[in-house]
């Protein structure tokens, strides 16, 4: 008879945050992941809301290497650092990875990698993910059905209308196991645009687990505002 597996030999399950990027598109002062919503930036929002999902073993922020105003934002967040930002996300992720194996964490410990500035991520939705994903063979990501017409453009007109069925919006975080990740980074290269794209490209198929409009990724200058109205409604 198979002794039951132990706490130490169960997987573990770690987040990684992003943080090298510069927001261009957000319109922000300097890197939007610091701008401030509320009393807070959008990372200080993030960490504290993956800092109430108990089953989390640590969180890693990535940082770009010259990032010197970081501090303020992870203060009391209980989160790691490492400046080993790369030019592009998939650079970033992987980066992280390979620091989070150098700090201990093994190749099928699981990885739930998670944007900055997806701010308004609440832990039950993280949890909802884990559980989805705990036993699956492939991981998966916070995902949403895509709800409005599809227009394909040319030139500022419509060149198509684009069927929407069966199509999904990406959200994060997108959960896998940190040595399945890292190799489909490797494999993939640095231009893909989350990690999900890169899973499917060595040949898996991610689970899909039923995300929230709220969990949107703070792109644009209106984003701000319509973050602040809904962070405002909160209990």
């Amino acid at each position: 008879m198979t002794p039951a597996p132990t706490p130490e030999d169960r997987p573990r399950l770690y987040a990684l945050v992003p943080c090298a990027g510069v927001g261009e598109r957000a319109g922000a002062e300097g890197p939007k992941q610091y701008a401030v919503l509320g009393e807070r930036s959008l990372l200080a929002h993030t960490l504290a809301a993956l800092a109430r999902v108990d089953r989390i073993t640590s969180v890693l922020v990535v940082l770009s290497p010259g990032d010197a105003t970081f501090a303020k934002h992870l203060a009391g967040s209980g989160a790691l650092t490492a400046h080993c930002g790369g030019a592009t996300r998939a650079d970033s992720v992987r980066n992280g990875l390979d620091e989070l194996i150098a700090r201990g964490a093994h190749p099928s410990d699981w990885v739930l990698v998670h944007d900055a500035a997806r701010c308004l991520v609440r832990a039950e939705w993280i949890d909802a993910l884990i559980d989805a994903c705990l036993d699956d063979p492939v991981g998966g990501l916070l995902a949403l059905p895509l709800a409005d017409t599809l227009k394909a453009e040319r030139e500022g007109r419509v060149e198509a209308t684009i069927d929407r069925r069966a199509k999904w919006q990406a959200q994060t975080p997108q959960m896998f196991r940190i040595g399945l990740l890292r190799d489909a980074l490797a494999a993939a290269g640095a231009q893909v645009t989350d990690e999900a794209s890169a899973i499917e490209a060595a040949g898996h198929a991610p689970k899909l687990v039923p995300g929230a409009l709220e969990n949107f990724k703070i792109t644009w200058p209106a984003d701000f505002d319509l973050a602040a109205r809904l962070l405002r409604t909160r209990t």
